[in-house]
């Protein structure tokens, strides 16, 4: 019993990630049908971010997976203000 307990523990938030994921994609799926086509450097924001939040937290010894989060939300805003085009 100790041992699936530790195995839920483990795979737990990689479920939650998945299933996270897959609602995510299917309303965006769906609103995407009806809606005009917006392009902003969304995604473009998230890379850079990333990269800059994951050097930052190396250089400055904090934890990385919350250096990657910061860089990737602070990313995301940055790029979602400008518009492609």
């Amino acid at each position: 019993m100790k041992g699936f307990i530790e195995f839920m523990g483990a795979a737990l938030p990689w479920i939650a990630i998945a299933l996270l994921l897959a609602i995510f994609s299917a309303r965006s799926a769906g609103r995407g049908k009806n809606r005009e086509k917006h392009e902003d450097y969304g995604t473009e924001g998230m890379a850079l971010g990333m990269c800059l939040g994951t050097a930052l937290a190396v250089s400055m010894h904090f934890n990385v997976g919350l250096g990657m989060m910061a860089g990737m939300l602070l990313g995301l805003l940055a790029g979602s203000k400008k518009e492609k085009g």
